[in-house]
């Protein structure tokens, strides 16, 4: 499984010595207390480190400075436990090159009306220092994300743990590097677009590599490999011969096998993370990849066909978003108009990812009908049923533009014997008339990167981060 190094964010409390030692340490006690809590919850994917707390100026700027330089750390959640005057956070904050959850709560959940007095208003006064805090934030226009709510319950929780992942998400993205082999469809316009911008703006190094240059991968794999790897399949699929012998039915499932290999060690010797293919781009290979690409997809790799780098790297951004669950390379295909039951077909010529599939996946060999080659082997498989939301980034000329558009998947219910690939079935929202025209009106591609495992809120914290346009059709 492609993974990303080991993660943790840092918990960063604001306070200050106007109410002595004794207040800054219970406020110590409390912080660790919640610290301890959050950890132990089994919610957050990564841990939380409690730091010093952040009492002044040079404190708070020093915490920043190191946040930054420690690659292992993805983000900040800052507390707000007393009143921090924000001036202090000024330096540090413009400082801050990483993602900044600001979480409003306070340490009790209610008000102990019989004891209460005003050393307890003093040290519990989270009310008054969050909105100092969220003044600053928003006056240098941090794009930080809160969340408010008492920290022991479980949406409060669950949202920290899905913006954990989204920054995460946020730092991997200057790491996605994608390895295209061969060139755009041709006449297609949105695989299009400006490569320098996309780094830039969201740190995706897209590189080329000409075919003849995997070619030499494959012919380097050997065949006690390529055995290995077939063997390993049969615990993993069902093998359905068709009307193909044994034999070719083999052979032909072997050449996919020998082009995961070469693939694979080509992404991984240049650290790409990503990879685009086209099937008018195959010179010196016998098949289009479709089983290969599917068993990297299913690794972590993102992919999109013909060339569509700017998918291809949206694909692996969601796959690291989403822990690699229910979340793929998509392609709308046909549509289901039947009064009531209005849906769209998904799919793709082979490369359908295998984390949605809902049934065991069978390897199937079938002709492709493009690409002038050996007929190639591919996962077969039902769609998971679930919602979440389908995702498309196009490249307008002036700026980059993302569209989400929430969906509801479902298992289809009818066979469909002679279809020899995947199929995805989901509705849109908020019907079908009205998301379809929107998405359309908006300018959405045919390629999309589709999770069943994120949400919209987490789609439109990451384009925040980035400075990118978005537009939602829910």
């Amino acid at each position: 499984m492609l993974t990303t190094e080991k993660k943790e964010f840092w918990f960063v409390v604001g306070s200050q010595h106007l109410y002595g030692e004794e207040a800054l340490a219970e406020v110590k006690v409390h912080a660790q207390k919640i610290t301890d809590a959050l950890n132990e919850s089994g919610f957050l994917p990564y841990p939380l480190v409690l730091q010093n707390l952040a009492v002044s100026a040079d404190k708070i700027t020093s915490i920043m400075k190191e946040v930054n330089y420690r690659d292992e750390v993805a983000g900040v959640i800052t507390w707000m436990h007393t009143f921090s005057p924000a001036k202090m956070w000024i330096r540090g904050t413009k400082l801050l090159q990483k993602p900044l959850l600001h979480l409003a709560t306070q340490f009790n959940e209610s008000i102990p009306w019989a004891t209460i007095d005003m050393d307890f208003m003093n040290l519990n006064q989270s009310a008054h220092g969050d909105r100092e805090y969220g003044f600053i934030n928003a006056r240098l226009k941090k794009q930080n994300k809160v969340v408010v709510g008492y920290w022991e319950r479980h949406e409060v929780r669950q949202q920290i743990a899905q913006w954990m992942d989204v920054a995460v998400a946020y730092n991997e993205s200057f790491n996605i590097k994608v390895a295209r082999f061969g060139d755009n469809m041709r006449n297609v316009g949105v695989t299009e677009g400006d490569k320098v911008e996309a780094q830039i703006q969201f740190g995706w190094t897209v590189d080329y590599f000409g075919i003849g240059d995997l070619v030499q991968y494959v012919n380097a794999v050997n065949d006690e490999e390529i055995d290995a790897l077939f063997a390993e399949y049969e615990g993993l699929y069902e093998f359905d011969y068709g009307t193909n012998s044994r034999e070719d039915w083999e052979k032909s499932v072997k050449v996919q096998v020998s082009y995961e290999i070469a693939i694979k060690r080509i992404l991984d010797d240049g650290g790409y993370t990503a990879f685009t293919t086209n099937f008018e781009d195959l010179y010196g290979m016998k098949q289009l990849p479709g089983l290969a690409v599917q068993r990297l997809m299913a690794q972590g790799y993102g992919f999109a066909g013909e060339g569509d780098w700017k998918t291809a790297a949206l694909d692996r951004l969601l796959k690291v978003m989403s822990h690699n669950q229910s979340t793929g390379f998509m392609e709308d295909y046909t549509y289901e108009l039947a009064a009531g039951q209005e849906s769209i077909l998904q799919s793709h010529m082979l490369e359908v990812d295998p984390s949605l599939a809902s049934n065991k996946p069978k390897i199937v060999v079938s002709p492709l009908g493009i690409g002038n080659r050996e007929d190639p082997a591919r996962l077969v498989f039902d769609g998971k049923a679930g919602d979440g939301v389908v995702v498309s980034m196009a490249d307008f000329g002036t700026n980059y533009k993302l569209l989400i558009n929430e969906v509801s998947a479902f298992e289809p219910t009818v066979p469909s014997p002679n279809l020899p690939v995947a199929r995805v079935l989901w509705e849109v929202k908020p019907n079908f008339q009205d998301g379809v025209k929107a998405w359309l009106e908006n300018g959405g591609g045919h390629h999309t990167v589709v999770s069943l495992n994120l949400t919209t809120d987490q789609i439109i914290t990451y384009a925040k981060l980035v400075g990118l346009e978005y537009v939602v059709i829910k």
